[in-house]
C-alpha cells in the first residue's frame, strides 16, 4: 500500500469514528444548552444503545431495521427516565449536584451492565454482510460508510428540526433563556425533557453505529463519552457547529497519530488535542471568549 493510499485510509477512518464522536458530543452540548450542566453519562448511554441493539439483533433475532428502530424507541424512553430521576430532583439546585449525579448514574449502568452481561465481550453483526470495498488503494468498509451517512443525516436533520420546526424552536428558545421561554408561555420542563430525550438517542445512535467495529463491553462508553467531551471543549462548548467540527478532529488526529506516530498512544492523541487546545484557545474553536470581572 503506497504512502497515500495508507493516508486516504487513516483519514477515512478517522471521520468516520470522529462522526460518533460527533454524535455524542452534539448530545452532550444539546444537554447543556438547555440546563448548564454536563451530562458525564453520556458515554455510558451509549454503552447501553449498543447493547439495546445487541439484545434485539443478536439474542432475539429480530432483522437489522427493527432492531435499530426499536433500540431507539427503547433509548428514547430511557432518556425520559433518567432525565425524571437524575436531573428533575436537582433542576432547582446548583450545577455541581446534577454533575455528580450524572457520574454516579454513569457508574451505576457500568456496573448493572456487567452484572446482567458479564465482563465477556459481544460482538454485533455489521449492517452490511459484504464488508466493503476497494477504491485507489483505499478500502472503504461498509460499516464506516454507514456511520457517515447516518452522522450527516442526523446533523442535517439537527438543523431542519431546529430551525423550522415549531418544537424545535420551543427546544431553542429554552435553551437560550428559561426564564423567557417560560414567560412566553413554553412548558420549558418539558422542552427540557425532549431535549434528554433527544441526546439519549443521539448517543445510543452512535453506540449501535460502533458496536459492529468494537466489541461491546460495560466500560466502552467511558472512553467514548471522555472523547467526545473533548471533541465539546475544542469545537466549542454547546456549539452544535463545535460539536461536529470537534468531533472530526479528534478522531483524525486519534486516526493519523496511531499511524504515524505511535499506535499504543492511539487514545492519548485526542486529550493531547484538547490540551493544545486548553492552552492557545479555551473557549474551543466557535466558543465566544468571555470575560469576567474581578
Amino acid at each position: 500500500m503506497s504512502g497515500l493510499a495508507i493516508l486516504g485510509q487513516n483519514v477515512f477512518s478517522g471521520i468516520a469514528i470522529g462522526g460518533v464522536y460527533a454524535l455524542l458530543a452534539l448530545g452532550i452540548a444539546l444537554i447543556y444548552r438547555s440546563t448548564n450542566v454536563t451530562n458525564f453519562a453520556q458515554g455510558d448511554i451509549t454503552m447501553l444503545g449498543a447493547y439495546a441493539l445487541y439484545i434485539l439483533l443478536e439474542q432475539l433475532g429480530l432483522p437489522y431495521p427493527i432492531a435499530f428502530l426499536l433500540a431507539i424507541v427503547v433509548m428514547g424512553i430511557f432518556g425520559w427516565l433518567f432525565q425524571r430521576f437524575v436531573y428533575y430532583p436537582l433542576r432547582n439546585r446548583s450545577f455541581l449536584p446534577v454533575i455528580i449525579a450524572t457520574i454516579g448514574a454513569g457508574i451505576l449502568f457500568q456496573n448493572v451492565a456487567l452484572v446482567v452481561f458479564g465482563s465477556i465481550p459481544r460482538k454485533v453483526n455489521p449492517v452490511f454482510a459484504s464488508g466493503g470495498f476497494t477504491v485507489g488503494g483505499v478500502y472503504f468498509d461498509l460499516q464506516y460508510i454507514v456511520i457517515l451517512v447516518v452522522t450527516a443525516a442526523l446533523f442535517v436533520f439537527q438543523y431542519l428540526f431546529f430551525e423550522h420546526t415549531s418544537l424545535g424552536k420551543k427546544m431553542q428558545a429554552t435553551a437560550q433563556d428559561k426564564t423567557m421561554a417560560q414567560l412566553l408561555g413554553i412548558p420549558v420542563a418539558l422542552m427540557i425533557a425532549f431535549t434528554f430525550i433527544y441526546s439519549t438517542i443521539l448517543g445510543a445512535i452512535g453506540g449501535m453505529l460502533v458496536a459492529p467495529i468494537y466489541f461491546v463491553t460495560n466500560r466502552m462508553g467511558s472512553t467514548l463519552g471522555l472523547k467526545a467531551f473533548a471533541a465539546c471543549i475544542c469545537g466549542g462548548f454547546g456549539d452544535v457547529r463545535g460539536a461536529l467540527i470537534g468531533g472530526i478532529a479528534i478522531g483524525l488526529i486519534e486516526a493519523l497519530g496511531a499511524a504515524y506516530i505511535a499506535p499504543v498512544y492511539k487514545d492519548a492523541f485526542p486529550f493531547l488535542l484538547l490540551l493544545v487546545f486548553l492552552l492557545v484557545r479555551p473557549q474551543g474553536i466557535f466558543g465566544e471568549k468571555v470575560s469576567e470581572k474581578a
